[in-house]
């Protein structure tokens, strides 16, 4: 079968307004003042997965609701700037929005807005249905209400994976995602035992490959029943922000992933992508070439 997209992205559009803090966690002040500015721009999960797959060269496609609103258009503009393809399905609660406390170390604690979406609010299925019919894979953002979007893209055949985030491995909310998607990413920081969350994971769903990432303690790949600890790759220059880090390892992981490259090199290529994204200011919006990460990973498999 012919597909015109290689991912459609679902949800995670939205602006983070980044402030840089002294120190995490940030001790309690009337005020602070902050000399490096307070900047708002479009980037959420689902952005900076379909920037880092469209760098990458894959043909992606983004869905989610936007609002009629100053943040809508900064999302809109950042797709258009990047040549990524938009289907913005209008939301009169607005945009969703979050703000982002940056420390010196480049650690981030997240604000999310989450009055930015309805109980009710749903895909249209016939605009849902002809994007996953043309698309070989979805990537699939934790965000509302792409939970009630799973059963349409399973039942379109498309290979599904998802980013659980900051995951616990016990909220319920996440589970959904975790059973259905057939590559699994997550965050180890707030699991007591990633090895048991993975396996687990993989035993209660679909998951072919598991991944979580643990920072600069490296990550955990599941594949083929076998949890395997990977080394962290270390960044090209100093780390100012980890955020989007993720989401770039998840993208640069699928590029590998959707080229039928071995769940190894896949979690390298995350690695690279990962490691580079740390060094990327919060207030750009920035993702690794595909000659760029290939070369780089490269210099880590010469002997």
């Amino acid at each position: 079968m012919s597909h015109d997209i290689d991912v459609l992205v679902l949800g995670g559009a939205g602006v983070d307004t980044i402030v840089h803090v002294p120190e995490l966690p940030l001790p309690y002040a009337d005020s602070y003042m902050v000399d490096s500015g307070i900047r708002t721009r479009a980037g959420q999960t689902g952005d900076f997965v379909a920037l880092g797959l469209s760098r990458l060269g894959m043909r992606t496609h983004h869905l989610d609701f936007l609002g009629d609103d100053p943040e809508g258009d900064l999302v809109r503009a950042l797709h258009r700037e990047h040549g990524i393809a938009l289907t913005a399905i209008p939301q009169p609660a607005g945009t969703k929005r979050a703000v982002n406390l940056v420390g010196p170390d480049g650690r981030r604690l997240s604000l999310y807005d989450t009055s930015r979406a309805h109980a009710d609010d749903r895909f249209p299925e016939g605009t849902l249905r002809t994007l996953a019919a043309a698309a070989r894979h979805a990537h699939v953002s934790i965000t509302h209400p792409c939970a009630q979007a799973l059963p349409v893209l399973r039942e379109a055949g498309v290979t599904l994976s998802t980013d659980l985030h900051n995951w616990d491995g016990e909220n319920p909310y996440h589970e959904p995602f975790a059973h259905a998607a057939d590559v699994v990413f997550l965050s180890a920081a707030a699991l007591g035992d990633p090895e048991r969350t993975v396996r687990r994971i993989a035993e209660r769903g679909r998951a072919q490959v598991v991944v979580a990432t643990a920072g600069a303690e490296g990550a955990y790949l599941l594949t083929g029943h076998e949890v395997t600890h990977l080394p962290a790759v270390p960044p090209p220059a100093p780390v100012v922000d980890s955020n989007g880090a993720g989401d770039a390892f998840a993208a640069a992981f699928l590029h590998g992933w959707l080229n039928a490259e071995p769940p190894h090199r896949c979690a390298l290529y995350g690695a690279v992508a990962g490691a580079h994204a740390c060094t990327v200011p919060s207030t750009r919006t920035d993702a690794m070439s595909r000659d760029e990460l290939l070369r780089q990973v490269a210099s880590f498999e010469t002997p």
